[in-house]
C-alpha cells in the first residue's frame, strides 16, 4: 500500500463507491506486511521491500488500496467530511453482486453487517413456534444488510442455550434480521437439530456447501458439546471465550441498537436510555451477568475487563428450588407464579416484628426481615404440602403435630401456594444478587451497573427488587440498568467474533 500524492483526490460518486474508514487502512496494511512475511518465511517468493520515507498524512490525503471484494485498487481520499457519521448515512445503497456472495462463502469472516436503521421489532417471529424452544418475539431487524451471513452463534450455558443468527427477510422486503431463540441445555439435541436446518435453509439460499456454514460457539457447553455439534453438522466449530464475548455482545447493545437499555421503577417501567454518540463514554460499568451462577465483570474499556466476584446462587439456584417445592415445569412457569404470589404468607416482614415501620434506619413495613420466616411456624403443615407438590391443600393444626414442651405460637392453618413460594425465593435470590453487586460496585468506584442474563428475562418483578436494591444501599447514587435482549449478550457476542475489527460500529456500510 503506497501513498499517491500526485493525482488529485476521488470523489464517491467519480468512484460509485463509499470512503472506507480509517480502521479499514490499518487493517490492509497489517494484512499485507503479514502476506509478504509469511511468504518470505515459506520461501516460495522473495518480497524485496525499499525503504520508503515516513508518510504523513494529512485531511487531504490519498490512498490507493485493494478494493475488499473485487481485488482492484481504488483511490480514495481522507477528509474527515468523508469519514463522518453523516457522510455515511446518506451514501447511496448498493445492491448485493453475485461475486460478493460467492466471496463471502468463501471467506465468511470478510461480511460487514451494516446496522445502519437497526430497530426491534414488535411482530410476531417467522420462525414457526415449537415446544423445542421459545423464539423471542424482539428480533432485530436490518434494513440496510443484504450480504450473506454464512454464521451462526451459540451460547450454551448451564441451564439454556441461546442461538442467534441472521435471515433475510422476504423477497418484497429489504435487509434482513437478527433472530434469537432458547433451548433448554437439557435439551442440546433439539438445538442441534435446528442449526441442522439452518444449514439447508444457507444451502438452499445462497447454493453454498453444508460445511460453509460455520458455528460460533461460547459458554461451558461450547466444550462440553464440541464434539457432538461438530460430528452432527459437520461444519467448523469455533469457540470463543464465554466473559469476552459478554462483553463484546453488551457494548453493541448499548452502542448500536436504539430501545435495547432502560431503566426500571414502578411508576416507569421501561425508560429507555439513548445510545451514546461516543462509545468510550459508556465505560467504565459493571455487568452483572445472572444465568445459572452470576458474575460480575468490571469493564474499563473496550475488551478490558476483570471479572470482581460473583455467587453461586442466581437462576440455577431459583429454579433447582422451586422444581422441588412446585410443580412448574420451566423457568418460565416459575416466573409466571411469582407474578401471582404473595410473599407475605411466606417472608417475615418488619412489620411483622415492629408493627409498622423501622422509619429511623429506613425500612418500611413491607420490607422482608427474613425470607421463608414464617415457615418455621408451620414446620410439619409445610413439609406435607412440599412433599406433595405444594398443591394448595390446606392442613389444620392437629395435636400431634405439636412439640411437647416448646413454646409454639397459635397460628392459622397452614397453607403455602406456589405462586407465594415462588415470590419469595425470587424476591430472595434477586435481594442477594443486587446487595452483592452494590458492594462491588462501591467498591471499585463503578456508578452504572448492567444487569444480563436469563435470569431476568424481562419480569417486571426481577427488575424491580434489582433497581430497588441499588437505589436503595447507593442512596441513589448508582443506577441499574436493563436491556430487551439481556440473556443474548454471549450469543451475539460470538456471532460478532466473526466480523471484522470494528464492524458493525454506527456509520459501517456492507461492500466496497
Amino acid at each position: 500500500m503506497e501513498a499517491v500524492g500526485t493525482s488529485p483526490p476521488l470523489s464517491a460518486t467519480s468512484l460509485n463507491t463509499p470512503f472506507l474508514p480509517t480502521s479499514y487502512f490499518a487493517s490492509q496494511a497489517h494484512r499485507v506486511r503479514h502476506r509478504l512475511s509469511g511468504l518470505h518465511r515459506r520461501g516460495t517468493k522473495r518480497a524485496r521491500l525499499q525503504p520508503s520515507p515516513r508518510v504523513t498524512m494529512s485531511p487531504s490525503s490519498t490512498l490507493t488500496l485493494p478494493d475488499p471484494t473485487a481485488g482492484e485498487p481504488v483511490r480514495a481520499a481522507i477528509t474527515p467530511a468523508a469519514c463522518s457519521p453523516s457522510a455515511v448515512s446518506t451514501r447511496p445503497r448498493r445492491t448485493t453482486a453475485q461475486s460478493d456472495i460467492h466471496d463471502t462463502i468463501l471467506h465468511p469472516g470478510n461480511v460487514r453487517i451494516n446496522v445502519q436503521g437497526a430497530f426491534i421489532v414488535s411482530d410476531e417471529p417467522t420462525t414457526p413456534r415449537s415446544d423445542d424452544y421459545e423464539h423471542d418475539p424482539r428480533d432485530i431487524r436490518l434494513p440496510n444488510h443484504t450480504a450473506v451471513v454464512s454464521h451462526v452463534a451459540v451460547d450454551i450455558g448451564g441451564s439454556l442455550a441461546k442461538l442467534v443468527y441472521f435471515s433475510r427477510e422476504p423477497e418484497d422486503s429489504l435487509g434482513g434480521r437478527l433472530n434469537f431463540l432458547k433451548f433448554e441445555t437439557d435439551r442440546i439435541d433439539s438445538c442441534i437439530e435446528f442449526m441442522r436446518k439452518l444449514q439447508a435453509d444457507y444451502r438452499r439460499q445462497n447454493g453454498s456447501a453444508p460445511e460453509e456454514l460455520c458455528i460460533m460457539a461460547t459458554g461451558g457447553g461450547a466444550f462440553k458439546f464440541y464434539d457432538k455439534i461438530r460430528e452432527a453438522l459437520g461444519v467448523e466449530v469455533i469457540r470463543e471465550d464465554e466473559m469476552e464475548c459478554l462483553i463484546i455482545g453488551l457494548d453493541f447493545f448499548i452502542t448500536e441498537i436504539p430501545d435495547e437499555v432502560f431503566t426500571y421503577r414502578e411508576e416507569s417501567p421501561m425508560d429507555f436510555i439513548p445510545y451514546p454518540p461516543q462509545p468510550p463514554s459508556i465505560y467504565p460499568y459493571l455487568l452483572v451477568n445472572i444465568g445459572s451462577g452470576v458474575s460480575m465483570v468490571k469493564v474499563s474499556g473496550p475488551r478490558q475487563y476483570e471479572r470482581i466476584g460473583g455467587t453461586s446462587l442466581g437462576g440455577g439456584t431459583l429454579w433447582g428450588l422451586l422444581s422441588l417445592l412446585t410443580g412448574a415445569r420451566n423457568f418460565d412457569d416459575m416466573l409466571k407464579l411469582a407474578e401471582k404470589g404473595d410473599n407475605s404468607t411466606v417472608d417475615l416482614l418488619v412489620g411483622d416484628i415492629y408493627g409498622a415501620g423501622y422509619n429511623k434506619i429506613g425500612l418500611k413495613s413491607t420490607h422482608i426481615a427474613s425470607s421463608f420466616g414464617k415457615v418455621y411456624k408451620m414446620k410439619r403443615a409445610a413439609e406435607l404440602e412440599a412433599e406433595d407438590g405444594c398443591t394448595g391443600n390446606q392442613y389444620s393444626e392437629q395435636e400431634h403435630d405439636h412439640v411437647a414442651g416448646s413454646s409454639e405460637l397459635p397460628h392459622p392453618p397452614a397453607r403455602f401456594r406456589s405462586e407465594d413460594i415462588s415470590r419469595s425465593l425470587l424476591y430472595a435470590v434477586s435481594n442477594n444478587i443486587g446487595q452483592i453487586a452494590y458492594l462491588h460496585a462501591e467498591k471499585h468506584n463503578l456508578e452504572k451497573i448492567y444487569f444480563g442474563g436469563s435470569f431476568i428475562g424481562g419480569h417486571a418483578q426481577t427488575m424491580h427488587t434489582l433497581s430497588y436494591a441499588i437505589r436503595f444501599w447507593s442512596k441513589g447514587s448508582k443506577q441499574a440498568y436493563f436491556l430487551r435482549h439481556e440473556g443474548y449478550l454471549g450469543a451475539v457476542g460470538a456471532f460478532l467474533k466473526r466480523q471484522p475489527r470494528n464492524w458493525g460500529r454506527r456509520g459501517s456500510f456492507e461492500g466496497k
